[in-house]
Formats: structure tokens, C-alpha cells, sequence
């Protein structure tokens, strides 16, 4: 298996990334290939005490480099021979298994689109995030990718999440839910009636688990394991679920920093909160794959560290062994409506 890494992609590149590459190298067993400029890669991997020529890590040359300034619909097209570009182009012609890139999101999206192409029959790519929510965790798909949907889009992302959870999350007969601002089947603009009339004709026909409507408090809670939804709505609830977190976690903080009787109460659950912590923790999940692509593209968070980028690995690696796009590919005639594009 051969993963190729843009490593000039992320706030951190390329020493966090070429370090992450590295740890997933060693501790995987994996064939790595780093895109950007040669002599900077190189350095990074002297540093990490690494070397290019060792079997498992190798280099391509990359010249440039996307910035989060560039257009991202154009961003690929502009500089064919970023990191970026480079690693997708590779992928394209089977040179690796999947590529993975901390660099804009947008670029990625629509370099992954215009280079390795959707799967046929699938209109629009997406991002799948998997949240904890006390048990495998729940899929939020779309969250960004495409902020103006149809239902039709909303049907396949359904689909699509289910291959996932029940490959990747082991979810044997994932429930889907619509995200919707209340639990009857009347609620919502007419996308969500035209979507909720789409998945219900699937579940009458035994193909999907549709468990009607979903509110976004119930994102959490564990009565639903895929949230299917437009990436605009996808984005809002996923940056709200963050942010919550990070401000009960700052006020958790403030409780056991209080007084010395809450400090040595702290001191006997600090793992336990640690645990809790890295449930929503970019370095323990590692990325998101960008679903609907031919082959295996991953998103990992802008800010990865060395730990983010050996979760990514190991993420990545799951998913093509679990064959998530074949099983895409051999379902497509339930998910497409009218004429193929």
C-alpha cells in the first residue's frame, strides 16, 4: 500500500507533516510519497533523522505550493505543479492507493474533482465526518463541501454515509437520520420534504435505514448513526458541536482549578478527562475522506501535527481496505435520479 502526502499542505508544513509521514512509516509498515519542493523535504526528513531512500519513504518533486490566498476552484489548474496538484495527479494515474492533504480544503475539493474525478453516476463530493456521540460515533455528511444541495444530492450523500458506518465504523445497520428543524415529516423547506420523501421510498424498498427526522441536539446523543444534511447546515452544526466542547472544556478547567479540594480531585481523573478529551481532538481523528471520488482522498485539519498525520495514515489506511468506494460503485443505479450529468 502507498499513501502520497502533500507536505506542503497545513499551518504546520512541511516539518509536521514529513514527521507524521514519517511515525506512519515506521509504525505502519506503509509506503509513503511526500509532494512539494525536494531540498525542504529532505531537510525535514535529516532532521527526523529519516531518509528518503529507505523503502518506505520516497519524494516527488513539487516546485509550488497552494496557499489558503489562491482561488480554490482554480487553484490546481493555476499551479499544476503544487504539492497539491502533484499528489492528485499521481493518484490519477495509480501511482498510490490515496492521498492526503492538511491544505485548503476548497483546493482539495475541487482538485480531487477535476483530477481524480467523482465515481460516475455520483453528482457531488463531500466531507464525512465521523463525531463521538458515546458509542461508534455518528457520520455528519455533508459538512461543507456543498453549500446549495438537491435532494437528489441528499439521497446519495444517505447512501454514502451508510457504506461508511457500516465499513469504517462497524455499524451494522446504521440509522439515518434527515437533519431538519423538528421530527415530523412536514417540517422544513421543500428540500428537506422533497429529501424525506426520497429516503423514505429507500427504506420502503429495504436499502436504508430511515429514521425519519433528526433535530441537531439529537446529534450527539446516540439515537442516530449517519445525519444527513446540506453543507451549510453540516458546517454550522459541526462548528457549533466544536465549539461547545471547547467552552465546557475552558469551564471544566475554571471548576478544578478552583481550590485545592477541587485541584486534588482533578489530580485523580486527569486520564479520565485527558480520554474525554481526545474525542474531539484533531490529532486522535486524524481527517476526513472526501466522499464520491474515485479513489481515496483525505482532508486532514488545517492545523495537523505529526500525531494528526499518523491518525490520518491509519484512517486512510482503513478505508481502502474496507473497500468503501466499491461498495459506492455497486449501488450507484438506487442513487442517481433522471440523467447522468
Amino acid at each position: 500500500m502507498k499513501i502520497i502526502i502533500d507536505a506542503m499542505g497545513g499551518d504546520n508544513a512541511p516539518g509536521e507533516i514529513v514527521r507524521g509521514a514519517v511515525d506512519a512509516a515506521g509504525e505502519f509498515g506503509v509506503d509513503i510519497t511526500l509532494t512539494g519542493p525536494t531540498d525542504r523535504i529532505t531537510a525535514c526528513l535529516q532532521e527526523c533523522g529519516a531518509d528518503a531512500r529507505d523503502g518506505h519513504i520516497s519524494v516527488a518533486e513539487a516546485p509550488e505550493v497552494i496557499t489558503m490566498e489562491d482561488d480554490p476552484a482554480v487553484a490546481t489548474r493555476k499551479k499544476p505543479d503544487s504539492s497539491m496538484a502533484v499528489a492528485l495527479k499521481m493518484l490519477h494515474r495509480g501511482e498510490g492507493d490515496a492521498v492526503i492533504s492538511a491544505g485548503s480544503t476548497g483546493a482539495l475539493l475541487s482538485g480531487a474533482t477535476l483530477i481524480v474525478r467523482r465515481i460516475r453516476g455520483i453528482r457531488r463530493a463531500c466531507f464525512g465526518p465521523a463525531l463521538p456521540n458515546g458509542g461508534k460515533g455518528v457520520l455528519l455528511i455533508d459538512c461543507g463541501a456543498n453549500a446549495e444541495c438537491t435532494s437528489e444530492y441528499l439521497l446519495q450523500f444517505a447512501y454514502m454515509g451508510k457504506f461508511y458506518s457500516r465499513e469504517i465504523l462497524g455499524v451494522e445497520d446504521p440509522r439515518v437520520g434527515l437533519l431538519n428543524i423538528g421530527a415530523e415529516e412536514t417540517k422544513g423547506t421543500q428540500l428537506q420534504k422533497e429529501t424525506y420523501a426520497l429516503l423514505a421510498d429507500a427504506r420502503e424498498a429495504g436499502r436504508i435505514n430511515f429514521i425519519g427526522n433528526v433535530e441537531a441536539r439529537d446529534a450527539m446523543l446516540g439515537g442516530v448513526d449517519v445525519i444527513v444534511c446540506d453543507g451549510f447546515s453540516g458546517n454550522i452544526l459541526l462548528k457549533g458541536i466544536e465549539g461547545t466542547g471547547l467552552m465546557l472544556f475552558r469551564e471544566l478547567k475554571k471548576v478544578f482549578y478552583k481550590n485545592t479540594k477541587n485541584k486534588l480531585a482533578a489530580a485523580m481523573l486527569k486520564n479520565d478527562i485527558y480520554g474525554l478529551r481526545s474525542l474531539l481532538d484533531p490529532g486522535e481523528i486524524g481527517g476526513t475522506a472526501l466522499l464520491g471520488i474515485s479513489k481515496p482522498v483525505f482532508k486532514a485539519h488545517g492545523s495537523s501535527d505529526a500525531r494528526a498525520i499518523r491518525s490520518c495514515v491509519r484512517q486512510t489506511m482503513s478505508f481502502i481496505e474496507a473497500n468503501v468506494i466499491e461498495s459506492i460503485e455497486n449501488n450507484i443505479e438506487y442513487m442517481r435520479i433522471g440523467k447522468e450529468e
